[in-house]
């Protein structure tokens, strides 16, 4: 049975406060018998209602379990997306604190400027059509629940992990790139912790993109001109310890780099 709204804006403000004071909570799931997946896409939703009343406005989107390794281990055949706020957003180079954080991981991206808005049903080709720009991207990923263990309705409440994200500096056209298959090497205090490709976001950036669309169009929504997308990370995500310094280098579109504060 579907969640009324009075629940599911309980929820959203539960998964807000645990986010916003930096705690850790019991899973949705286990206080909620049977939640759906439709649910707690609303709960997400009602969880950035509380983020837009404290003036954290929306800027874009992110993909998660983009992975088709990582789909087949979840038993979903779909990935999951989260919002992106102001508040997440830092410049190359900008430092993170680990107090806002519980227990951070970085994970290698790549992210879209969207330049037109984009709504579904779509195909990759016609999605990269409305990209002005393609750039590196590092995100903080950082869940409100217990060691990193949730279900995937539990995830997608919880706004999939969605904390952080850090943008690099060169931005290309995407006609001026192929993103079919760009190695990605990210580090931490120099030492290489993740090598991978953009092949592993989906088989290629542009599918991610255009599912977001698709699954924003099964709800009523789009992309708007003007938002930053991230396609979904190419490798397993790395704890991060105060003190760190991370550096991704991504062929063709150069590097991003951000370091952990108390």
């Amino acid at each position: 049975m579907s969640l009324t709204q009075e629940q599911i804006d309980h929820w959203g403000a539960y998964l807000d406060a645990a986010a916003h004071e930096v705690r850790l909570v019991p899973q949705v799931s286990a206080q909620v018998e049977g939640l759906q997946l439709a649910d707690a896409y609303r709960i997400q939703r009602a969880s950035m209602r509380c983020r837009a009343e404290r003036g954290d406005a929306v800027i874009g989107m992110k993909m998660g379990l983009t992975s088709l390794a990582k789909m087949e281990q979840m038993g979903v055949h779909d990935p999951i997306y989260g919002h992106l706020t102001t508040t997440m957003l830092r410049g190359d180079g900008d430092a993170i604190s680990r107090s806002e954080h519980g227990q951070p991981r970085v994970e290698p991206e790549i992210a879209f400027l969207m330049g037109r808005d984009l709504e579904g049903p779509t195909t990759p080709a016609q999605a990269m059509l409305a990209v002005e720009g393609v750039c590196a991207s590092l995100e903080v990923i950082d869940s409100r629940y217990a060691d990193f263990k949730f279900s995937l309705e539990d995830v997608v409440a919880d706004n999939a992990s969605s904390t952080r994200f850090v943008l690099g500096s060169t931005v290309l056209p995407p006609e001026a790139i192929d993103l079919a298959n760009l190695g990605m090497v990210m580090r931490v205090n120099g030492k290489v912790v993740g090598v991978g490709s953009s092949a592993a976001i989906l088989d290629h950036p542009a599918r991610s993109l255009a599912r977001l669309a698709n699954m924003l169009h099964a709800v009523g929504e789009r992309l708007h001109a003007g938002q930053i997308v991230l396609a979904g990370g190419a490798t397993a995500a790395v704890h991060l310890n105060e003190g760190d310094r991370v550096r991704l280098d991504v062929d063709q579109l150069g590097s991003v780099e951000t370091h952990v504060l108390a």
